[in-house]
């Protein structure tokens, strides 16, 4: 346990920014919505405004459950909906291991207990369209207090189900490593920004987005939020994405949002807002710079965007 705080301690030197999240994260009010399940009740809180800080509209829960980038599902949006019809996410749980002194495995109603919060943030996805979308979760850095990282834990591994049954692209699509593996450094992870979502707009996520537990990480393209976690291990070693091992020249580790370095392929200088008719210029850090940028200490260098 000492050596945790030793290494917590370090961990919060490196981020004097942590106070200063309050403009982008909106603690929920006492909750208002109830959503029934077999066995299951939750509350959940509704989305308390219908802007982001910035003052743009939400992104109708019709196009946010209807439009999706799932691969495990389909290459084609519109696709994604009906072919997760009937996904099942219960039982689920998502082991915890690793670096940690406590290794442990939650069921998915002890992940809802954790207490939830409405963050409404822009998701800014790397094809260059985005939303804005009121999600209901709770602080990664909650659950990994759970475990207590060790000292020598420098990053945070999440894995996605692999379930072909379920899931057809991870058949269709068999020449991908799968299951989708996604990474974090430990500050990135233990960030006050950086959640895990169970919801959105008042409701259980629906398989197409990701459920029963996905990562949002709003200052980093919308790929880095690995979606229907099973594992997170803390590790000493960066892990490898599935995308940078399919797309190792165009797909790095950090991901970060910033429209003066394009993509191989295309310019990320603007984006499509989903509902807008016209396009919209990209923000650095996807408008989180204030929050984020000193955990980057070089920023101008192009290695934090790639």
């Amino acid at each position: 346990r000492r050596e945790f705080l030793r290494g917590l301690s370090g961990l919060l030197a490196l981020l004097p920014a942590l106070a200063a999240c309050a403009p982008t994260v909106t603690p929920s009010p006492a909750p208002t919505d109830a959503l029934s399940e077999p066995g299951l009740k939750v509350m959940l809180p509704t989305p308390s405004a219908n802007t982001d800080e910035l003052g743009a509209p939400l992104t109708s829960r019709e196009a946010i459950v209807s439009y999706n980038d799932y691969y495990e599902f389909s290459t084609g949006k519109e696709a994604v909906a009906r072919l997760a019809e009937g996904f099942t996410t219960r039982p689920w749980t998502v082991s915890v291991g690793g670096l940690v002194h406590r290794p442990r495995t939650f069921d998915i109603e002890e992940l809802l207990a954790f207490g939830m919060e409405e963050r409404i943030y822009r998701m800014r996805c790397v094809e260059g369209w985005s939303m804005v979308i009121p999600w209901i979760g709770f602080p990664l850095s909650r659950l990994l207090s759970e475990v207590e990282p060790l000292g020598n834990a420098r990053f945070v591994r999440f894995e996605t189900l692999y379930d072909p049954e379920q899931m057809p692209g991870q058949v269709s699509l068999g020449s991908y490593p799968w299951p989708y593996v996604e990474g974090l450094r430990l500050d990135e992870a233990m960030h006050p920004l950086t959640i895990l979502s169970v919801g959105l707009y008042g409701e259980l996520l629906l398989p197409q987005n990701g459920a029963p537990l996905r990562l949002v990480v709003p200052w980093k393209y919308g790929f880095k939020s690995i979606k229907a976690i099973v594992r997170i291990d803390l590790t000493d070693e960066m892990p490898t994405s599935l995308w940078m091992a399919v797309g190792p020249t165009e797909y790095g580790f950090w991901a970060n949002v910033n429209p003066a370095v394009p993509h191989r392929r295309w310019s990320q200088a603007t984006e499509r807002r989903i509902g807008e008719g016209q396009r919209r210029e990209t923000l650095l850090f996807n408008g989180y710079a204030d929050e984020v940028a000193e955990l980057y200490p070089r920023v101008n260098d192009r290695e934090w965007f790639y």
